[in-house]
């Protein structure tokens, strides 16, 4: 069962995933989107220069039909004025077709952009398998399309059905008026049917659009076991990432721990946490963390203190403070500067006992650290 539930594809595509389809040429389109908003901008343009068109028409007809004697018996001025009329018609439907043209460009922008993919030039000789066209033939998607075209069919019928049926007394009152007027009635009456069908290819696009990009994404969908090794791919195992961070660390314990013998003094809470401290006079602006841990770490630290006769000191307020405020190689809050310069008077002190004997000196007992700077008073508990 969990092997059945790998191979589902219930995973949304990756980015990752989404540029290779994007490099492959694969995009989401929907050819009923495109072909709507082409033809509302040809039935729109048609609708308000149509009038100036047909007057330049109406004037290059009369034009072309009007022929001189000189022409009729000089082929050469007969080619001259049919390509100057051409030229004319083609002036004429200049601005509808630069119109046309750039929506062409544009409608993609609607639904997956532009995109121009070297791959999707390339060969593909799989395509051409017969097996795999039948196969295609008896899809769910091929039956979706034939679905879709029987609907659209439906629709746009339906609806140039009821506009014909609306214009049935007009086109019978057609013949009993004059030429002019009857085809501006004719004109108006196809204006409105085209319209009216275009207007039903917005329903269809409507409902096709969003389908399209459901169905991309359908598509590109991707298995529990496909993001994982993806993942790997991008970001490395993380069983081999994990392996190596934990080297790390312990590569960072080791070189933490060999610093300890140098540390002129060790802060313990007793028992949970332990930090090391270094000064050297001229060489640092301030004592700096050399080692710190906790629990084990806490003690192992302690115990290579005594190995090394480093001073420990109990005061578990600054232990904490110094364990939760710093880090390795930090210089330690200037808050506490003077509750670790008593630290280290009381260490130095120590060591001219050792060395030259006289009065032991006393353990700091009260140093100032600041309430905000404890743990301890923030959460509520005392470790």
């Amino acid at each position: 069962m969990a092997e059945d539930s790998d191979l589902e594809r219930t995973e949304p595509a990756s980015p990752k995933r989404l540029e290779q389809a994007r490099e492959e040429g694969d995009v989401p389109r929907s050819r009923e989107l495109s072909t709507c908003t082409i033809l509302l901008a040809a039935g729109g343009s048609l609708w308000t220069m149509g009038e100036g068109l047909i007057r330049h028409l109406n004037h290059n007809l009369i034009s072309g039909l009007s022929l001189e004697r000189e022409v009729i018996y000089d082929p050469n001025l007969l080619f001259t004025k049919i390509a100057g009329g051409l030229q004319e018609v083609l002036i004429a439907f200049a601005p509808v077709a630069v119109l046309l043209m750039l929506v062409a460009l544009a409608s993609p922008l609607l639904i997956g952009g532009w995109l121009f993919s070297a791959k999707a030039l390339q060969p593909n000789f799989s395509r051409m398998n017969p097996i795999s066209g039948v196969a295609n033939m008896f899809s769910a998607r091929a039956g979706v399309e034939l679905l879709k075209a029987i609907i659209k069919t439906i629709i746009v019928g339906s609806v140039a059905w009821v506009v014909v049926v609306s214009q049935k007394e007009a086109m019978f009152g057609l013949p009993l008026e004059s030429l002019r007027i009857g085809i501006g009635h004719v004109g108006h009456m196809i204006g409105v049917c085209f319209l009216s069908i275009v207007g039903a290819l917005v329903l269809i696009a409507a409902i096709d659009a969003p389908y399209q990009m459901w169905q991309y994404a359908n598509k590109l969908k991707m298995t529990h076991q496909e993001v994982i090794q993806e993942s790997k791919e991008a970001n490395g195992n993380p069983q081999i990432k994990a392996k190596i961070r934990q080297q790390q660390r312990e590569m960072a314990r080791r070189r933490m721990m060999s610093e300890i013998p140098t540390a002129d003094v060790i802060v313990t809470n007793p028992t949970h946490f332990a930090v090391a401290l270094k000064y050297t006079e001229g060489g640092m602006g301030a004592p700096k963390v050399i080692a710190k841990g906790a629990d084990a770490v806490a003690a192992k630290i302690r115990e290579l203190g005594k190995e090394h006769n480093i001073p420990l000191l109990e005061a578990p307020p600054l232990a904490r403070a110094l364990y939760k405020h710093t880090e390795l190689g930090d210089e330690i809050p200037e808050a506490l500067y003077t509750a670790v310069a008593e630290v280290l008077a009381y260490v130095f002190q120590l060591r001219t006992f050792r060395e030259h004997g006289g009065i032991r000196p006393s353990e700091p007992t009260e140093l100032k650290v600041p309430p905000e700077l404890d743990p301890n008073n923030q959460a509520g508990v005392i470790v």
